[in-house]
C-alpha cells in the first residue's frame, strides 16, 4: 500500500483519522493484533502500526490479504470503536493514495474527497460481505467510488463560460457505452457474454475476480477475454463499424445472405391479376367496380 502526500491547508477526515490511529498505537499500551491465525503473516502479535508498516513493505497474496481483512472487519464490527479506528488506520496509506489520485485536478474538492473516501471505506467495512474473495479490493473500490462521486457531481455543477451552449450533433458513434457494446454484439463483432463482461466490470460495480470465481475460471483468463473484446470494439469504433447506420446495413446484408441461402431470391413478385380484355385491348364488362369499358367503347364509336 503506497502512500501519496498532498499539501493541505487544514485538517481533513484522513489526517484526523491518522492522528487518532497514532494515539491508539502509542506506548505504553498500543492496540495489538494477533497475526497467528492469518496464513502468511508472522506467528506473533504486533501493534497495529507495525502491522501497517509490514503491509507497506511486503507484498502478500490475495489469500493472506483476505484472511487479514476478514479478521480486521470482524474486530471492527464486534469489538467497538477502537478497532474501527485501528482498521481504518491500517488502511490509511491506501486511502490517502486513492484520495490523491481522485483529487488530481480538483484541488478545491480535496477535503470533500477525503471525507467521502473515508466514509465509503467505513461503510463497506461495516456492511460488506466478508465471504467472497478479494475483500481488500472490494473495500478499496467502495472508497474509490465514494470519492469519485464528488468529482462527478462537480463536473455537472456548472458549464464553463467559454464553451458553446448551443445544440449540436454528437460525434459518432454516440450513446451510452452499453449501447455501443450492444451494437457490437448485434453486429457479431463480440459475443453477448463479452459485452456483459465489459459492461459489468468497466461501467458497473462488479469485480472481475468475483465474476471469475462464479464462472470457475481464473481472473487472468477473464481479463484476457475482456482485453480481446475491447480491442475488437475499439478497432470497430475507429472504422465506424458500430454506428447505427453501419449496423443497419450489416443487418440488412445478413438478412439478404440468409435469404439467398434459403433459396428465397429470384422469385417473381406477387402482383394483382390483370382484368380480362377484349380484342381491342380494352377491359371487358364486369371486370370490376367502376368499369370504364362502356364509356370507352361509346367514345370510340363516335
Amino acid at each position: 500500500m503506497a502512500t501519496t502526500t498532498r499539501p493541505r491547508t487544514a485538517d481533513t477526515a484522513l489526517t484526523t483519522a491518522e492522528r487518532a490511529f497514532a494515539l491508539l498505537t502509542c506506548e505504553p499500551a498500543p492496540l495489538v493484533f494477533d497475526t497467528r491465525p492469518v496464513p502468511g503473516l508472522p506467528d506473533a502479535t504486533m501493534p497495529l502500526h507495525e502491522l501497517r508498516q509490514l503491509l507497506m513493505v511486503t507484498r502478500y497474496d490475495s489469500d493472506t490479504t483476505d484472511a487479514l481483512w476478514r479478521r480486521l472487519a470482524h474486530h471492527a464490527r464486534d469489538r467497538g470503536p477502537a478497532w474501527v479506528v485501528g482498521a481504518i488506520g491500517v488502511a490509511l496509506p491506501a486511502l490517502t493514495h486513492l484520495a490523491a489520485k481522485i483529487s488530481r485536478g480538483h484541488a478545491r474538492h480535496a477535503d470533500d474527497i477525503d471525507s467521502e473516501v473515508l466514509a465509503g471505506f467505513l461503510q463497506a467495512l461495516r456492511t460488506a460481505d466478508l465471504v467472497p474473495p478479494r475483500l481488500w479490493l472490494r473495500l478499496c473500490w467502495a472508497a474509490w467510488r465514494a470519492g469519485a462521486a464528488v468529482v462527478k457531481a462537480d463536473n455537472g455543477e456548472e458549464l464553463s463560460t467559454d464553451l458553446p451552449s448551443g445544440s449540436r450533433t454528437p460525434r459518432m458513434p454516440y450513446g451510452h457505452p452499453d449501447l455501443l457494446l450492444g451494437r457490437a454484439a448485434a453486429a457479431g463483432l463480440i459475443t453477448a457474454e463479452a459485452a456483459e463482461l465489459i459492461s459489468a466490470t468497466r461501467f458497473g460495480d462488479a469485480l472481475i475476480e468475483q465474476l471469475a470465481a462464479e464462472k470457475g475460471v481464473t481472473a487472468s483468463v477473464l481479463r484476457m477475454r475482456r482485453r480481446r473484446a475491447e480491442r475488437v470494439v475499439a478497432a470497430a469504433v475507429t472504422r465506424g463499424d458500430v454506428s447505427e447506420v453501419a449496423l443497419r446495413a450489416r443487418l440488412t446484408e445478413d438478412r439478404s445472405a440468409e435469404a439467398r441461402r434459403n433459396g428465397l431470391t429470384g422469385l417473381p413478385r406477387r402482383s394483382r391479376p390483370r382484368p380480362p380484355r377484349d380484342a381491342a385491348g380494352l377491359p371487358t364488362r364486369g371486370s370490376g367496380a367502376g368499369d370504364p369499358a362502356p364509356d370507352l367503347r361509346r367514345s370510340s364509336a363516335r
